[in-house]
């Protein structure tokens, strides 16, 4: 290593030296870097799991255009709106196609757990299902008919692998019996175990309270071509209830994604928790290295008075920065990535290790630990060589 840095900075390793002359020291200075590079990459995969589980249900259907209660402030929330504005949406020439959107959550009781169940509501003969979905949704027609997230949580895999058209799984619920012919790949979120697709038809005898002139939300197509945006804003103006909100089904996942970052308490939690982990880095490289400038300050006096410019000290500091934010990083990212993929495997929501946070970390690393070496060499700057001897 001292070789490597005298090669790279073209002098004599000056911080690296200084670093590793107490090694307890050093080896806690990048306990701490690597603790706070944990502490952030934790947190920053939960907030990432949480924008892939909120974005996920939006990838299940085939939809242009969304119209919701003014309170809908997601997919999951909000009240019902009249299926008298999908007659009155229909009424303009770019929209093709409309149906209406059921959300309930359904509880299966199974012997050793309970899975809470999001499940939607449409009508299968529309064609606003993906793509993976649609071609299993003809099922749907029958009575009582449903589709499985294969990758809910508490939900074993032998019986996920063993539900076929060929090989149904029956439960009660509320009275109803439900029939499972197949399944899709979803995955458990912070508000369920896991997802259902069911009938329109199938969904109201499942919800009897509920009723088919009120959905939950109204989907539609538009004319290819057509901009989303601009057909959303021309229904605003046309439908009748100016409290509901109409926007491009890309925009409201978008809405629904900051909803849940910015708004819910888990986002805002999540988020101070990214600040407290950069903050804690920055204390600890800053403490470090102020010790380290306090313990060497006779020998910085001594270059100070040979007419050594703050230039050359600081170069120095931050040579010890970058070290300490380099080193404490890797330790950091190991221990991260492992505990991401422990909790994604206990839990079943997708927290993973990407190169994107991994990237986003490094550089806030490095930037941390250099201003902290830059607050920490501002006492040379003070300095006065004469009253250091």
């Amino acid at each position: 290593m001292k070789r490597l840095l005298r090669a790279i900075l073209g002098r004599l390793p000056i911080g690296w030296l200084q670093l590793t002359h107490s090694r307890p020291r050093f080896a806690a200075a990048l306990a701490g870097v690597a603790f706070a590079n944990v502490l952030v990459f934790v947190q920053l995969g939960i907030m990432n799991s949480m924008a892939t589980a909120t974005m996920k249900p939006y990838g299940f259907f085939n939809a242009d255009i969304m119209i919701s209660s003014g309170d809908a402030n997601s997919m999951t929330e909000g009240g019902n709106v009249a299926r008298q504005w999908l007659l009155q949406a229909l009424g303009d020439p770019q929209v093709v196609s409309g149906a209406g959107l059921f959300v309930g959550n359904v509880s299966w009781q199974r012997p050793t757990k309970t899975l809470g169940l999001t499940t939607y509501g449409l009508d299968p003969t529309v064609g606003f299902f993906a793509p993976a979905i649609a071609g299993k949704a003809a099922v749907l027609q029958l009575p009582g008919a449903g589709l499985l997230d294969r990758f809910s949580r508490g939900l074993p895999k032998d019986v996920a692998a063993a539900i076929r058209p060929q090989t149904p799984l029956s439960f009660e619920v509320s009275g109803e019996t439900l029939t499972l012919f197949d399944t899709f790949a979803g995955g458990g979120g912070f508000g369920g175990d896991g997802y259902m697709m069911l009938s329109d038809q199938s969904f109201l005898r499942l919800f009897p309270a509920r009723t088919s002139a009120a959905p939950d939300h109204i989907l539609l197509r538009i004319a290819a071509g057509a901009d989303p945006d601009t057909v959303a804003a021309r229904l605003a103006g046309l439908i009748s209830d100016k409290s509901l909100r109409v926007r491009s089904f890309a925009a409201a996942a978008q809405e629904d994604l900051s909803y849940q970052q910015t708004k819910r308490p888990t986002g805002i939690i999540f988020g101070f928790g990214v600040i407290i982990g950069i903050l804690v880095g920055i204390v600890i490289v800053y403490q470090v290295l102020s010790t380290d400038v306090s313990d060497h300050m006779r020998e910085y006096a001594t270059f100070k008075a040979m007419g050594y410019s703050h230039r050359f000290f600081l170069g120095i500091v931050l040579e010890e920065a970058l070290i300490l934010g380099v080193l404490g990083f890797i330790p950091g990212f190991l221990v991260g990535t492992a505990i991401l993929t422990g909790m994604a495997a206990a839990t079943t929501l997708p927290l993973q290790m990407t190169f994107g946070m991994a990237a986003s970390v490094f550089v806030g690393t490095v930037i941390a630990c250099t201003l902290s070496g830059a607050i920490a060499t501002r006492r040379l700057v003070r300095a006065d060589p004469a009253d250091l001897f």
